[in-house]
């Protein structure tokens, strides 16, 4: 991931309901939610719903597929994943192994 692409997840995650729809896909795991949950469940109008998702979207940090007529949201792992390497990259002054109990913490099995 180069800094742009990061500046743009960080300005994606920087509003209050694109983070709380993150952080609710995250949860979701891959199972993931369809737009009208997410609003449903953050109390959040569908047309504002689906501006964050898209915003989201852009920036890397979800993914969506389609089911008939409604779209499943799902966090995208391997662009947070990204962006964590991104901040992590020149760990510890070139000593990466010194991060390996952080990198260890934030790894999960999904």
């Amino acid at each position: 991931m180069d800094k742009n692409h990061a500046l743009d997840a960080f300005a994606a995650l920087s509003q209050a309901i694109r983070l709380d729809v993150f952080r609710l896909l995250i949860k979701a795991g891959e199972t993931g939610m369809s737009a009208g949950d997410i609003g449903q469940t953050l109390n959040v109008l569908q047309n504002t719903m689906s501006n964050n998702l898209a915003i989201l979207a852009r920036a890397g940090l979800i993914r969506s597929e389609r089911e008939g007529r409604s779209i499943r949201y799902f966090a995208d792992m391997e662009g947070m994943r990204g962006l964590l390497a991104f901040l992590m990259e020149d760990c510890c002054g070139g000593r990466p192994e010194m991060c390996q109990p952080v990198i260890n913490e934030l790894a999960c099995a999904c």
